[in-house]
């Protein structure tokens, strides 16, 4: 097959939808597929073009057997609604030229689009029409929805003409594909017929990532004692994770210096974290910037609890894809989830971890504290087997690829001539 894929997020992103999409064009690759990539100079989770990158423009490369086209885009020093906005509309039109060769190139026979930002799809819609070929639409946040429920658009009148633009494109969409149950079941409320979505859920390497013991993590590389408790959260210091509940937990532990909280990571709300930390002084909530990807089973070794916190309105708009990492490492979650939720349902169903209410914070110190004082050996156990038999990567990229051939078989009879 020729896949093009388009989406804004791209290894060597290590977080995120980022390393997602990487991990998958580089196993399309491998399966001996020609892929083709539309994505932005890398820039996440640090919302700044990463070193290697900056200063440069339109670009192609070839990593590890996918083509890769770079496009430029404005990178916002500090996130806001608007900024975003312009963000996104920026790459957009920095795909254009990209675009506009590719229609005068060797047709692909599949597009998949990746979302957020939700209107990517309008270029690789046209291309789809344009070439007679299938495109599938996959969802792995609902931007608007989030958008709306978070509080970050609040003028009626754009969410509505956001929505009527989704709506358009995932009908437009030969296939709609989603990360999440709960999330199909939003997909099939905006009127999409349940026969054009499928499940495509983020994964895990279990080979790779694995359950190492405490002398193995990196407690001795961030000076961290093997007797202390560690609440570890890792990942995307954004806003719709409300990560301020780690630090008033952590004030109500101010007393105890056995236990530390740390946070990996970086994004839009690390400084207003770092300051809500000084003001308080505490000094057993420690910063760390992200490991790279063979030092992510010692990182997760490092915890004793892993923190997997949402917003209330973000219940299903989102599914957390630092989730697969803890699970496929042995860890116990503890995860803000309401129930009916698919996170709130898989983790109770095959007790993977603690469960707390969203944005109580009562019933996270509670939880906290049962967590600190539990035999947390069940809830890892239960993690590893999870992942081991439901995250695997090979199963699930097998199965998206035969969808794909399954879709290009489709519209080549489709576009077969008619006898009489």
């Amino acid at each position: 097959m020729r896949i093009l894929i388009y989406g804004i997020n791209y290894a060597p992103e290590l977080t995120g939808i980022g390393k997602y999409t990487g991990e998958m064009a580089t196993w399309l690759a491998a399966a001996g597929h020609e892929v083709h990539m539309v994505t932005a100079l890398p820039y996440y989770p640090e919302w700044s073009i990463h070193k290697a990158y900056k200063g440069k423009k339109w670009m192609t490369e070839i990593v590890h057997g996918v083509t890769v086209h770079r496009c430029p885009l404005y990178v916002p020093k500090e996130v806001s609604a608007r900024k975003r906005i312009l963000h996104e509309f920026s790459f957009l039109a920095g795909i254009v030229p990209v675009w506009l060769r590719s229609l005068f190139q060797k047709k692909f026979d599949v597009v998949f689009t990746i979302a957020p930002p939700f209107h990517l799809g309008l270029l690789p819609m046209l291309y789809a029409k344009l070439r007679r070929v299938p495109l599938v639409t996959h969802i792995q946040d609902l931007q608007v929805d989030a958008a709306k429920d978070l509080g970050m658009i609040k003028n009626q009148k754009l969410l509505n003409m956001m929505f009527s633009m989704e709506q358009f494109l995932l009908r437009k969409s030969t296939k709609v594909s989603t990360i999440s149950e709960g999330m199909f079941r939003k997909v099939r409320a905006k009127n999409i017929a349940a026969e054009n979505i499928f499940l495509f859920p983020n994964w895990v390497d279990s080979s790779t990532i694995q359950p190492l013991p405490k002398s193995a993590s990196l407690r001795e590389e961030f000076g961290i004692a093997h007797t202390d408790k560690v609440v570890l959260y890792a990942g995307n210091l954004g806003e719709k994770q409300g990560l301020e509940q780690i630090i008033e937990v952590a004030q109500q532990y101010k007393h105890r210096k056995d236990i530390v909280f740390l946070i990996v990571g970086s994004g839009g709300a690390k400084e207003k974290l770092q300051a809500m930390v000084a003001q308080a002084g505490l000094t057993q909530v420690r910063f760390n910037p992200l490991q790279p990807y063979n030092k992510l089973s010692a990182l997760l070794a490092t915890a004793d609890i892993h923190l997997v916190l949402q917003k209330k309105s973000a219940a299903d708009l989102v599914m957390p894809s630092k989730l697969t990492g803890i699970l496929a490492a042995g860890g116990c979650a503890l995860v803000t989830a309401e129930p009916g939720t698919s996170l709130y349902e898989v983790v109770k169903e095959h007790n993977l971890g603690i469960i707390a209410m969203p944005e109580d914070q009562n019933d996270l110190l509670t939880k906290l504290a049962k967590a600190l004082d539990s035999d947390l050996a069940p809830y890892k156990v239960n993690a590893r087997r999870y992942a081991e038999k439901y995250l695997n990567k090979e199963n699930i990229l097998k199965d998206f690829e035969q969808e794909l051939v399954q879709l290009i078989t489709n519209k080549q009879i489709q576009l077969q001539p008619k006898t009489a």
